[in-house]
């Protein structure tokens, strides 16, 4: 069975090598997908419902979708391209965005909150119906942006995994298009003809400006440099511990404790070089972990 298109070939060729690569789908496996309606996730369960009609095992979809509880959000459109499409799928609704309305002080961007509320729907229906995976609509440059927003405002060294088990051990959230860039996601929703919905919040779209910020310096580092993105990507799979400054990952007495025991054999061996170079020249003992440089002692003079 062939693709359809040179571009979902390719969607699907980075969406099995993620989900090689980090293990994210198994035989089995019922798949949650949580679908909002946007473009990500309709490009995520078109994609996985091409790959499960394909795969070499057997894994199960449903879509699920969480209603904020906005007017005029349209939950039916959702419910008439799944089931037309034959997919399975339940629509969720809460009063999320009255939530939100109570909680949030005037001038925070209501997203990451909203977000966080409508997580905790997605591991309760996880349970419901029966999932054993939450896979989740984020792509290459959501890991990117992630990794620059922690970078340059929180302090941290860090991103999003592309596998995560929840705190309670009970879930585990999955993002198969790790690979896949926004672009391309766009593109793949467009050319299947599936409905791009917002979901009606009065901030629907309103990124913060300091993802705006990065996600424009993003797009200009891309186009001077073709091949950043990938790069950065890349990186997040390419840590080097001692090459950081976070002391829990390089405790200073384990490296002092790690350089004596790497040190004591070069040690030992340049020692025993100067002994048969310089017959009948003491050499002074070693200095304590090996850290001072050998010293000769000549005899003095007669």
């Amino acid at each position: 069975m062939s693709y359809r298109t040179p571009l979902e070939a390719r969607i699907a060729r980075k969406t099995t090598k993620a989900i090689v690569d980090f293990g994210l789908i198994e035989d089995g496996d019922r798949v949650m997908v949580g679908l909002s309606g946007g473009k990500d996730s309709w490009a995520l369960i078109q994609v996985l419902d091409v790959l499960r009609r394909r795969a070499p095992i057997d894994f199960s979809l449903v879509a699920v979708n969480v209603d904020s509880g906005y007017e005029d959000y349209e939950h039916g459109t959702i419910r008439e391209v799944c089931e037309a499409r034959g997919w399975e799928v339940r629509i969720q609704h809460t009063s999320i965005g009255e939530v939100i309305d109570d909680l949030l002080e005037a001038d925070d961007t209501p997203c990451s909150l909203c977000a966080r509320l409508r997580r905790g729907v997605l591991y309760r229906l996880a349970g419901e119906v029966g999932a054993t995976k939450i896979a989740l609509g984020h792509h290459l440059d959501d890991f990117v942006e992630t990794l620059l927003l922690n970078l340059f405002f929180g302090g941290a060294l860090k991103a999003m995994p592309a596998r995560l088990l929840s705190d309670d051990g009970r879930h585990v959230v999955i993002r198969p298009l790790a690979y896949v860039t926004e672009a391309e996601a766009r593109a793949y929703t467009k050319e299947n003809h599936l409905p791009v919905i917002g979901c009606c919040c009065p901030a629907c779209g309103d990124l913060s400006l300091q993802r705006q910020r990065l996600k424009r310096l993003v797009m200009e580092l891309e186009r001077e440099h073709p091949g950043v993105k990938h790069s950065m990507l890349t990186a997040l799979g390419n840590v080097v511990p001692s090459h950081l400054l976070d002391r829990r990952l390089n405790p200073p007495a384990a490296l002092r404790a790690t350089a004596a025991a790497g040190q004591a054999p070069a040690v030992a061996g340049a020692r025993a070089q100067l002994r048969a170079a310089t017959p009948g020249m003491p050499i002074a003992p070693p200095h304590a972990a090996g850290t001072a440089p050998l010293v000769l002692h000549r005899p003095p003079p007669e």
